[in-house]
Formats: C-alpha cells, sequence, structure tokens
C-alpha cells in the first residue's frame, strides 16, 4: 500500500490549556521490528493527555511527543517480526503516544483485534480504559465474585468500564459521581447504589449497604483527602487501588487502621510499563474480556466525538467534567 510522505497531527505548542493544542504536519512513521503502522479512525481521549498538555506528565524516553495514548484502524504497513498482524487488519492499539494523528505506530504485541459490535471510531476509545481496569481491578487488586467494590468516578470513561467488568465478573458494585444524571448512568449499568459525592457520604452509604462491613475494593482516582475516607469505607482485608490522584497527591492516613484492618493501597500506573508488560495484559484481555465484547454483553459509553483538528476543543470539554463515558477524536 503507498503511503502518503505526511500526515496531519496534533502537537502541543507549549504547556498550556486546551488551546495550545494544534494540528500540524509531521512526517509519515515507518514501523521498526515488533510494530505495525495503523492508518487512525478512531482515538480516545484520556487525563494523561491533557495533564500532558499542561506540562504534567511527560512523554516516556523513546515516545512519541504527539499525545494520544490510543487508537483504532487499520493496519497499513508491518514491520519484521510483527506476528499475527497483517496488512488491512482491524486493530486497535494501546501505545506511549502518537494517537492523535492520521497514522500511529504500535507495538503489535499491544494490539487487539477491532471489537466487531463496535464501530472503529468507537475501538480507538477502548484500549486504554480496559487496559487500565483489567490490570488495576483484577491483576492488582484480585477483585473476585461474591466480593463488593467502589468505584470512583463512576460515569467517566474508566468508570463505566470498571462497572461493567466488576459486575460480568460477579461483583457487587458502587459507584460515585458528581451530578444526578451520572448517577443515572451508573444505575443504568448496573450499580447497586450510585452515590452524589457533592451531596451524600460515600463512607455511611456504603457501609450501610454492606451491613457495616464495607466494601472489599476501591478504584480511584481522585486521591488526597480521600485517601482516609476511602480507608474507612473498606472491609478487612480491604484493597484501596489508585490510578490518579485528581485532588492531590499529598494526604495523611491512619496507620492504625491499616494495620487493623489489614488493608492493601497501591496504585500503578499503564504508560511506563513496558511492550512485554502490556503484552500479557492484553492476552489476559482477549482471552477473557474480548468474547464478552464481541458478543454485546459489554457497552462501552461514549459521550461526544469531535475531527482530529478540534481536538483542543474536546479537551476542553474534559477538564470541564461535562462528559459521561469516552470522548473521541475522528479522522
Amino acid at each position: 500500500m503507498a503511503l502518503p510522505s505526511e500526515m496531519t497531527a496534533i502537537e502541543i505548542a507549549k504547556p498550556g490549556g486546551p488551546e495550545v493544542l494544534r494540528p500540524a504536519r509531521r512526517p509519515v512513521p515507518l514501523p521498526a521490528a515488533g510494530e505495525v503502522l495503523i492508518k487512525v479512525v478512531g482515538a480516545g481521549l484520556n487525563r494523561a493527555d491533557c495533564m500532558q498538555r499542561a506540562g504534567n506528565y511527560p512523554a516516556p524516553p523513546g515516545a512519541s511527543d504527539i499525545p494520544g495514548l490510543e487508537c483504532a484502524g487499520e493496519v497499513v504497513a508491518v514491520g519484521p517480526g510483527a506476528g499475527r498482524w497483517h496488512l488491512g487488519e482491524r486493530v486497535c492499539a494501546l501505545v506511549t503516544g502518537g494517537g492523535y494523528a492520521e497514522y500511529c505506530l504500535a507495538p503489535a504485541a499491544n494490539c487487539l483485534p477491532a471489537p466487531a459490535a463496535l464501530t472503529l471510531a468507537q475501538a480507538g476509545g477502548v484500549p486504554e480504559t480496559f487496559f487500565t481496569v483489567w490490570t488495576n481491578v483484577f491483576q492488582q487488586g484480585g477483585l473476585r465474585a461474591g466480593e463488593s467494590c467502589l468505584v470512583h468516578g463512576g460515569a467517566s470513561g474508566i468508570g463505566t468500564v470498571a462497572i461493567q467488568l466488576a459486575r460480568q465478573f460477579g461483583a457487587r458494585v458502587f459507584a460515585t459521581a458528581g451530578t444526578a444524571e451520572k448517577c443515572q448512568t451508573c444505575l443504568d449499568l448496573g450499580v447497586e447504589q450510585a452515590i452524589n459525592y457533592r451531596t451524600q457520604d460515600f463512607v455511611e452509604l456504603t457501609k450501610a449497604a454492606t451491613g457495616g462491613r464495607g466494601v472489599d475494593l476501591i478504584l480511584c482516582m481522585v486521591g488526597g483527602d480521600y485517601l482516609a475516607r476511602n480507608l474507612k469505607a473498606l472491609a478487612q482485608d480491604g484493597r484501596l487501588v489508585h490510578i490518579a490522584a485528581q485532588r492531590g497527591g499529598k494526604a495523611e492516613a491512619d496507620l492504625w487502621q491499616i494495620i487493623r484492618k489489614k488493608l492493601t493501597v497501591t496504585g500503578s500506573a499503564l504508560r511506563p510499563r513496558t511492550v512485554a508488560q502490556k503484552a500479557l495484559i492484553a492476552a489476559e484481555l482477549e482471552a477473557k474480556v474480548w468474547p464478552l465484547l464481541q458478543a454485546g454483553k459489554l457497552s462501552p459509553v461514549y459521550d461526544r466525538s469531535f475531527p482530529l483538528t478540534a481536538a483542543a476543543a474536546a479537551h476542553a470539554r474534559m477538564e470541564a467534567d461535562a462528559h459521561t463515558g469516552k470522548i473521541l477524536l475522528t479522522v
């Protein structure tokens, strides 16, 4: 397939607000060993993109300076040793950067078949949330059937996936959200109780719903002063898993509470992991989760799509917290 020499990509002109994102012309990259080149149809927005744009989350060494941690489209070039993928296949991919472009390089081992139940544009918003939820809630958090979990930010891209996966694998699920409409989204996805964190106390309500025991696992992207309240809401042997700290990375904790209840407080970041580490997550997702996607038992929630060149408007919407589910860029 003949490839153009240049493509449109979104650059970060300088650290700042959404307005610093600008379309630019870049050379079309060519895949190295173990890589494929994807002609992008859709790419998902993530909070990490906003942090990178603001200058607070630099790309790891060797990663593209173009933002975007996930994309989907058609394989148009294959590097040596790229394994299973062939020209013309429809894939979605987890990448360390480069998703906000017409063409994106991806490690072959971090690609998955684009779910047939979704459009290619929609598939562009799948990898980051599914990889994140699977590794944090199930691999690291060890959530099991019959346990209970609390998902903060239940109406977010991460939250809507976490709710659905936890329910599919047999857990009781509670969620917090900031508006009545977002709480309704969580209820529609099957949570036992949706808690408006602006007007209700999630510690009190989850304890009441579990007979005073508390929940087994909390997925938290809030941080800050939520730490102390999360510890109170956890059951004996409970696990608190952090994936972000939107209200700050510093907090005080009652260590005796952790000791008495035998709590585990942990967290992780996906982007810095190696291709091989991410490949292990991809393999589990394809075996255990992709059949559910293909069967329509999981339905990713989408908010709004923006053209690639309107990435600044998409970021503004995300930072206004006006969205429910994933925001997409389309090419």
